[in-house]
């Protein structure tokens, strides 16, 4: 079972970056930054720290879940074919549902941190409180199926540690993003990196649908056997297939300019989304 660990750290970094696509991560990308910072008086590089160590402790709360179970499993003692059949099956879901194949479309849980927190309390507080409810990927937006194999593919394992760590790394790996506006210190540069960010959405969300495919054939094959390997790559091809006939068909969305301004790129469409917060 062990096997299923290099998959599980893929699924992992996939759905994390992914998730930076959400509400609240334009939020994030748009409110905390060195220029938004510097406005209320406080310092980036504490602030962000803060972020990233709440988004660990929530992601080590992912993880205490995953670790839970993966004991219950290792006492299970199951086969390596069962939970490798099981492993493939959830990455053929996670794959559909991020390629728009499955309902309820993506993003679930609609639920954004609370902004005004930004204007109540000090910087280890909003920091650090966003950081726990996003770093547990389960208590906002979630927007990629992969969010939901964290916990089940680190139990399957059947090693509490690795599990554990899996939910560590995924919290880590989405409060880090919040580095990626460091040099967003004026307000041309924000919305320029918004701009930019705008643009990755749709090839990111496709990549990472690509990923979770490759990995179920992957796991199929080196887990439950050749045969598996075909059916689950034959149902990729299927959902690939369907992928490129949507896309050829015209879209209603509506782009983002390049000459659009710093709100318009920081409130995503996400059409059928309502944010609240909480």
């Amino acid at each position: 079972m062990t096997a299923l660990i290099p998959f599980a750290v893929v699924v992992v970094a996939a759905a994390a970056v992914r998730s930076t696509w959400s509400p609240c991560g334009w939020s994030m990308l748009s409110t905390i930054t060195p220029l938004t910072e510097r406005a209320r008086g406080h310092r980036f590089s504490l602030t962000a720290t803060w972020f990233v160590t709440g988004a660990a402790f929530g992601g080590a709360a992912l993880g205490l879940v995953g670790a839970t179970l993966a004991w219950l499993v290792a006492l299970a003692d199951l086969a390596s074919t069962s939970t490798g059949a099981i492993a493939a099956a959830l990455l053929v879901v996670a794959a559909l549902l991020d390629a728009k194949l499955l309902k309820p479309a993506l993003p679930h849980h609609r639920r954004q941190v609370n902004e005004d927190w930004l204007d109540e309390f000090r910087p280890w507080v909003y920091a650090g409180g966003f950081g726990v409810q996003i770093g547990s990927g389960l208590a906002t937006y979630i927007m990629s199926g992969g969010v939901y194999l964290v916990v089940p593919l680190g139990a399957l394992s059947g090693r509490p540690g690795a599990a554990f760590a899996l939910g560590l790394a995924f919290g880590i790996t989405r409060g880090a993003a919040v580095l990626a506006g460091t040099a967003n210190t004026t307000p041309v540069r924000l919305a320029r990196f918004h701009q930019r960010f705008a643009s990755a959405t749709e090839p990111v969300r496709l990549a990472v649908a690509g990923v979770y495919a490759a990995l179920a054939v992957g796991v199929a094959g080196t887990q439950v056997g050749a045969a598996a390997a075909v059916v689950t790559a034959a149902l990729v091809a299927s959902g690939a297939g369907a992928v490129r006939a949507r896309r050829a068909q015209p879209s209603g969305s509506a782009l983002i300019p390049t000459s659009a301004s710093l709100i318009e790129l920081t409130s995503t469409d996400l059409a059928a989304s309502d944010p609240t917060t909480a």
